[in-house]
């Protein structure tokens, strides 16, 4: 038996929510995964622990029994954790932190060095995540920053008197391709000739900020790959498939190669805004600690 605790947690918030839609808005994933992690349970228990018939949803008798265990699993490896957490702070802190993808080797590291250079040597475990698995990791006490971009629609769907954030820096979201012989980018996107496009799954934030872009301007297109990760959509305009809207922090390396080209004029580039999260009900010495330096300017200029 392979059992994620995710999908314990998912399902012990199905239970609460007896709704998909709502539970999957709480877990911060769409409905299809959020399903799809249900029956993934199910098979890997070979049980049905929901009856799919009612509206309201219904638990099977074998889903009400579960229930009791699923909850007791996820409370006992919460109590766990946060024990832990607590005795290696007593050797000294370290701080958990979820940052998007793009940022883990763009950003993080110089930032991060940078800090240590200015006096503050802190110990940190970095986790790379999606916004709302790290959301849900804040929230949770699962970890003690978040680093990503900023969302100004959605603002990581939380109360900024709760989640206090800071401006950490900015970048851009590039349209890139492969280049050719002659060092020239393969497709321009000022040309009016149609662009394959490889696009942002569904729901990703940085595809919410490319698709609102191409419903401002007017761009021939066809999708030809989809996918959630940007280091992926990378990959394929290496493999000259088509255009990507990539962080630059992502890119710098092969632009610096020419093995990829920025392909449109800078109307085309979409500006990102790098922040730092916290949750201001944890006390942890050392957050308290960088939030203060961070603010003041003393470190991180």
């Amino acid at each position: 038996m392979n059992l994620e605790t995710k999908w314990l947690e998912d399902f012990v918030t199905l239970a609460a929510t007896r709704s998909f839609s709502q539970a999957a808005e709480k877990r911060f994933v769409t409905q299809p995964a959020f399903s799809r992690r249900i029956r993934s349970l199910e098979n890997s228990l070979g049980l049905t622990l929901v009856d799919r018939s009612c509206t309201p949803i219904e638990l099977t008798e074998s889903g009400k029994l579960f229930l009791v265990t699923a909850r007791s699993l996820v409370e006992q490896l919460g109590e766990v954790v946060r024990h832990l957490h607590h005795l290696e702070g007593q050797q000294g802190e370290v701080l958990q932190i979820a940052a998007a993808h793009s940022l883990t080797l763009g950003f993080f590291p110089p930032w991060i060095a940078a800090l240590r250079r200015d006096g503050l040597p802190l110990n940190t475990r970095l986790v790379a995540t999606n916004v709302g698995e790290a959301v849900h990791s804040l929230r949770e006490g699962a970890c003690d920053l978040i680093l990503a971009y900023y969302d100004p629609d959605a603002a990581l769907q939380m109360d900024p008197q709760i989640f206090p954030s800071l401006h950490l820096g900015t970048t851009a979201m590039l349209p890139v391709c492969a280049t050719g012989e002659d060092g020239a980018p393969l497709f321009d996107l000022d040309s009016g000739q149609a662009i394959p496009l490889l696009a942002y799954s569904a729901g990703a934030f940085l595809g919410r900020s490319v698709n609102l872009l191409l419903r401002q301007r007017v761009l021939r297109s066809t999708t030809v790959y989809e996918t959630a990760m940007a280091d992926s959509l990378k990959s394929m305009a290496l493999q000259g498939m088509g255009v990507a809207w990539v962080p630059r922090l992502s890119v710098t390396a092969e632009l610096a190669r020419g093995e990829l080209a920025i392909c449109g004029g800078e109307h085309w580039q979409i500006p990102l805004e790098i922040r730092l999260y916290r949750c201001a009900l944890v006390r942890k010495a050392a957050v308290r600690l960088l939030w203060r330096k961070l603010e003041t300017g003393e470190v991180g200029g």
